[in-house]
């Protein structure tokens, strides 16, 4: 055998072994063999993050951890996939949330190194559990959700403003499509609301365009850092006329495991209104959200919006909201210009006196658009005012709903399509509605309502959505419900379609609520297939 040939096969062998696959041509225009199509295969790890719920004591918070059934990770051995772990657990699986080890005090209000020292000296010592001055106590390694079995929900709840962040990682068949919410209703007092909030994947970028530093808001970013090494983060905020001066030089360190509440306005001396909060990292990766509360509004929890894009889709304005505030951002060198839109029942509108909106690149641009329901449900669509626009945008709805001091806030950013699956974990008997728009072609989904926590069966049902529309409705309930449940979004054919649930809890004549956004789950993975062609070996 010549040494070409023999170079070749450990050539050969060697790609197989890093990539999974090898495909090779002859060179002399011979037989060839060329990728498949790339098939989508389940994940087998997820990692969920959701932050501390409260520092209210008054706070009462549900947890509700959930995987569709359908689709597994149980791949034979050689699958490539995203998030693969190969120890053995992926047949069945585990899918826990954990406390963080700890929930650190805000770094731009801890306490100065002499009070802390004192405070320390005080309290015999704070060095033993290794938590900086301020920090919550940290908790035992002990799960507060442990999900079985794919298709039937759990839940948990926790009281007062003690809880912790929670850290979380599902494998196996538990892992695709894995999701949790964390509610919390805390029923007076300058926080109080229906906070709701999807627990997040880890990640290195976010974008939260609605957070404020005025004197009537108290917005805290937390970071939550999932990893066994410490990370990193930048917070850049951006205002009206661009970005705001902040003491920040040298990030802020998110121990591993822990979560970090920072407070906007103590990073900054200008008070705005408006801000888009951009959230980096340096090292590591982190889950962000943003906790806005206002002191005649009440609060909720600020979601990032969806990738920088030249189109937004805000979808589910309730039908009775009495004010809605749109803020936007062009994250980009160029400006952006706006095409601003309402998908109705029926078909788009255009807001009368905003029928564009203009954004200065890297400012933040919002514009009140009242009432512009007029008691139909609808989603904001914003697309290019000119056909050769493509700047991308963030942008996120700031929606009121009640009157005089029976108000209350929740907050909806742009989010990507709905695409094969998206679930809501947490949903009760009554007070769910599901908002389901198409913005470019009609589409047809699938509902799927699980088993309910403590009892119940799945139901089914399959809704059409016309082109350019939003179709709110209530979606199916378990019969025989007992607990809360899931639901979720399949696409069945048309599109794409963007989608939000709105749970309404009211108490004490406030129509309290929240909005949680459903992207797709990024349950199953793309994997191209290819075959070894080892002609090219022949002498």
């Amino acid at each position: 055998m010549k040494r070409t040939t023999i170079s070749l096969i450990a050539t050969t062998v060697a790609l197989a072994a890093i990539t999974g696959f090898a495909a090779l041509t002859a060179p002399d225009g011979g037989s060839s063999a060329e990728a498949e199509a790339a098939a989508r295969l389940p994940v087998e790890r997820s990692s969920l993050l959701c932050p501390a719920p409260s520092s209210s004591e008054i706070a009462e918070t549900a947890y509700t951890s959930f995987t569709p059934a359908g689709k597994t990770a149980d791949a034979k051995d050689g699958d490539a996939k995203d998030g693969a772990a190969k120890d053995g657990a992926a047949k069945d699986g585990a899918a826990e949330l954990k406390p963080s080890a700890a929930t650190l005090a805000d770094p731009g209000t801890a306490p100065k190194k002499d009070e802390a020292k004192k405070k320390d000296t005080a309290k015999g010592g704070a060095g033993k559990d290794g938590a900086a001055p301020g920090a919550k106590k940290p908790v035992p390694d002990k799960a507060v959700l442990a999900l079985k079995e794919p298709g039937k929900p759990v839940a948990a709840k926790a009281g007062g403003g003690e809880a912790p962040a929670l850290v979380g990682t599902a494998t196996g068949r538990l892992a695709p499509g894995w999701t949790a919410q964390q509610t919390t209703t805390v029923p007076v007092g300058g926080s109080r609301g229906v906070l709701g909030v999807s627990c997040t994947a880890p990640d290195t970028d976010f974008w939260f365009p609605g957070a404020s530093t005025a004197e009537n808001r108290q917005d805290y970013v937390h970071l939550t850092n999932p990893d066994p090494t410490a990370a990193v983060a930048d917070i850049e905020l951006y205002g009206k006329d661009g970005a705001l001066k902040t003491t920040l030089t040298e990030g802020i360190p998110v121990p591993a495991g822990s979560s970090v509440p920072v407070l906007l306005s103590t990073l900054t001396a200008e008070p705005a209104a408006d801000l888009t909060v951009h959230v980096t990292t340096r090292t590591g990766r982190v889950g962000a959200v943003v906790r806005a509360a206002d002191d005649k509004t009440g609060s909720d929890w600020l979601a990032a919006s969806a990738d920088p894009s030249d189109t937004a889709v805000l979808p589910g304005i309730p039908a009775d909201a009495t004010s809605v505030q749109l803020v936007a951002f062009a994250p980009g060198d160029d400006d952006a210009d706006l095409k601003v839109q309402l998908a109705g029942a029926t078909g788009r509108i255009t807001p009368a006196g905003h029928e564009t909106l203009h954004i200065k690149s890297g400012m933040t641009a919002a514009v009140d658009l009242k009432d512009v329901t007029k008691g139909e449900a609808g989603s904001l669509i914003l697309s290019p005012a000119q056909s050769s626009g493509t700047t991308p945008v963030v942008a996120a709805l700031r929606v009121v709903r009640g009157k005089g001091d029976k108000q209350e806030v929740a907050f909806i950013p742009a989010t990507a399509p709905v695409g094969e699956r998206a679930t809501a974990a947490d949903n009760r008997a009554k007070g769910s509605i599901l908002s389901l728009t198409a913005p470019d072609g009609g589409a047809q989904v699938k509902v799927t309502a699980s088993a309910g926590t403590e009892g119940g069966t799945q139901a089914v049902k399959t809704y059409t959505v016309k082109a350019g529309t939003t179709l709110a409705v209530a979606p199916p309930v378990p019969d025989g419900l007992k607990g809360s449940y899931a639901l979720t979004v399949e696409t069945v054919s048309g599109g794409p379609v963007h989608a939000s649930r709105t749970l309404t809890l009211p108490q004490d004549g406030i129509p309290m609520f929240t909005v949680q956004t459903l992207p797709d789950d990024r349950g199953t993975v793309a994997v191209p297939e290819a075959e070894q062609d080892l002609s090219v070996l022949d002498d």
